[in-house]
């Protein structure tokens, strides 16, 4: 018998909470998966270090994605050279060993969150936080850091490819947790793909536009409505002129 088709509402997907339901019912991510996540944590984190740093050889093999490590970041306070140029940053960089920390407690919550709204919150912060825009308090006021979409999504797909060859080809792990950690921490990046979406793209379905382009969309519309209004009223206006000139 087929289960009872259930009513998403497009406009309801701008809401986080409603959001993550829909997406944790549609890939049936639940209790299951948070066991088999918390199980593999003591075997999986002591692998995160190494993790990152193939992330990061692969960050700085490709210029597009360098860059972003070239200015000052967020919360580092070491020096760095006025000139500084994306060929000078690499797997060395005091910069960049600050900002693996980040992504070890990144990587490592991911296998300890107990998947509360809080823990959605986070996921979507983080999302937030590459926008441009502050996703944090630790950010506000701080130069903007903007990500594309393109660069988040072959990042989390590489982390994907990376966790699946660790997960696998761990010993001391039986078929059946292995299949259960690879499916949970599978589910889990998508919906944070998703996440980070939801600040980049406009959906036509629900016709819901991210925060940030809203604001760029409004001033884009404005100008589009008011300079041919304005263009319009000003060759009125030279039309009377003309009138009343000619009269003289």
């Amino acid at each position: 018998m087929a289960s009872k088709m259930q009513t998403i509402s497009p406009a309801s997907l701008k809401s986080l909470p409603e959001r993550v339901e829909y997406a944790t019912a549609f890939l049936d991510f639940g209790p299951t998966d948070i066991a088999f996540l918390h199980a593999a944590a003591p075997l999986v984190k002591p692998l995160i270090p190494t993790v990152v740093d193939l992330v990061y050889v692969k960050l700085l093999s490709f210029d597009i994605t360098a860059k972003a490590f070239v200015p000052k970041q967020t919360g580092f306070h070491g020096e760095l050279s006025a000139d500084r140029k994306v060929t000078d940053v690499n797997a060395g960089d005091e910069q960049i060993k600050f900002r693996k920390t980040f992504l070890v407690k990144y990587l490592a919550k991911l296998v300890e969150m107990d998947y509360t709204k809080e823990s959605w919150e986070y996921l979507d912060k983080v999302a937030v936080m590459h926008t441009g825009v502050a996703g944090f308090a630790h950010r506000e006021g701080k130069p903007s850091l903007r990500v594309e979409l393109i660069h988040i999504s072959l990042l989390l797909s590489y982390v994907v490819d990376i966790l699946l060859e660790t997960v696998i080809k761990h010993p001391d792990l039986d078929n059946d947790t292995k299949a259960g950690v690879l499916r949970a921490l599978n589910k889990v990046v998508w919906i944070q793909n998703d996440l980070f979406a939801r600040h980049y793209v406009v959906d036509e379905d629900s016709k819901i536009v991210p925060a940030r382009l809203a604001s760029k969309c409004s001033h884009a519309l404005v100008k589009e409505k008011l300079l041919p209004a304005a263009a319009i009223i000003a060759f009125l206006g030279l039309l009377g002129f003309l009138k009343v000139a000619s009269r003289g």
